[in-house]
Formats: C-alpha cells, sequence, structure tokens
C-alpha cells in the first residue's frame, strides 16, 4: 500500500495555521428571521385557500344545467317594410279560433310571405303564456304555391311528432294555420299539410292529412266552433 502519510515538516506548517484560525473566528449563518416563517405560513394558507375556492367554483359550473336552446332551424333575418297582419289565433280554453293582428317584417315575394307569416303563428305558439301551445322547435319549413288557388304547407317533425293528440287540439292547429294563411295571401283556396316534405295519414292521430283543406270549408268549421260556446 501506498504511504500517503504528510512529511513532518508539511503536517507542522499545517498545524501552525490551524493554531492562528481558530474555530471560534469561522462565520456561521444566522439563523433564520421568525418574521420570514410568519410571511411564509401565510402565503401558503393563501394558496391554499385559492385552490379550494377554485375547486369548489368548477363543481359548481359543472353542476349548472346548461340553458336549453331552441332547436328550430336557423333562418337568416327577412328584409322587407314591417306590414300589419292577421293571426288567426287558437284558444284551448274555449275552443275556438280569433283573428289577432300583428306587425311582422314582409318580403315582397310571395312565397316568402306566406313563409313569414306561418312563422310569426309559430312562434306566438311558442311563447310561454300560449293559448294553444306547440311543441318546443315547431316551425315551418316551407310553403310552396302550387297554383294561383293551391299551398301547399311544409311542416318540421317537431312540430307534427310532438303534437298533443286529440280531436280538438289537432283540428284547432290545422285551422288556425290554413285560415292565417288565406287570411293574408289572396285566392288561397286549398290547402295541403305535408311533414318534412312527406304526406303523412294524421296530424298527431286524428286530424286528417292525407287531403287537401278546402279554406271555405275550415271556414265554415271555424264558425261552427264559435257558435258551441
Amino acid at each position: 500500500m501506498l504511504n500517503l502519510e504528510l512529511p513532518h515538516e508539511i503536517a507542522k506548517t499545517w498545524d501552525l495555521k490551524l493554531q492562528n484560525y481558530p474555530i471560534t473566528n469561522l462565520q456561521i449563518p444566522q439563523m433564520i428571521p421568525r418574521h420570514f416563517f410568519i410571511a411564509l405560513s401565510v402565503l401558503l394558507a393563501a394558496v391554499l385557500g385559492m385552490s379550494i375556492y377554485v375547486w369548489r367554483m368548477r363543481g359548481r359550473a359543472a353542476a349548472t344545467p346548461a340553458p336549453s336552446a331552441d332547436s328550430r332551424p336557423v333562418v337568416a333575418p327577412i328584409a322587407g317594410n314591417t306590414e300589419r297582419v292577421t293571426l288567426v289565433v287558437a284558444y284551448d280554453d274555449i275552443g275556438i279560433l280569433r283573428a289577432q293582428a300583428a306587425q311582422i317584417p314582409m318580403p315582397s315575394v310571395r312565397q316568402q310571405r306566406a313563409e313569414e307569416v306561418l312563422r310569426a303563428l309559430i312562434a306566438l305558439y311558442l311563447d310561454k303564456s300560449s293559448p294553444h301551445p306547440l311543441p318546443p322547435g315547431s316551425d315551418i319549413r316551407s310553403v310552396y304555391l302550387v297554383d294561383p288557388g293551391l299551398a301547399v304547407i311544409d311542416v318540421n317533425a317537431a312540430l307534427a311528432d310532438g303534437h298533443r293528440s286529440g280531436v280538438l287540439a289537432e283540428e284547432l292547429t290545422v285551422a288556425s294555420l290554413v285560415q292565417t294563411l288565406s287570411a293574408n295571401i289572396p285566392g288561397i283556396l286549398k290547402v295541403k299539410i305535408l311533414v318534412e316534405g312527406k304526406q303523412r295519414e294524421t296530424l298527431a292521430g286524428h286530424a286528417d292529412l292525407s287531403n287537401f283543406f278546402d279554406v271555405s270549408a275550415v271556414n265554415q268549421l271555424a264558425s261552427q266552433l264559435e257558435s258551441t260556446q
């Protein structure tokens, strides 16, 4: 093995150096001030409190149900002057139809005018205070004016599939659509109702949709309903 002992002269020299620098002269760092620990504790408590607050807020946000959205398709705003129209409104509580005036933007094209006046009627029925509630999302897909005397109303599936079943409720809906259309579009004599562009036997089990509705016959039915009240 190698001899790692220092020579006597070198060892003596190091002993003298250590004697000149006693251990009491060494600089030892002072203890950390007490106020530093207090400030650090306050900071940690604040961080912990903020973490708990954020966690609770996330839990509340996750538990809050999202507002129901209108499922009707988005329709571009109609360009046109506001006009006075007549909406023939159904009232379930007394089982009759009543004409009601409304101010809505109306385009110049005849087909678009027919669509807008019926959409105004549907919007009234979708209101919370509606006298004749329709299912959420109900809408008019289109109105086709096949010839000067014939109109085809195409409603969406939400209106038909969610409609209340019952003779009076269904007949009021049909009569309201037919009379509102004929009251605002001159020359309409017959009306056909489709659902999503297809023929349907009944609206919700009672009102027959397989045939054309004669406007004069619907007007007579509305008069009969009023006379029975």
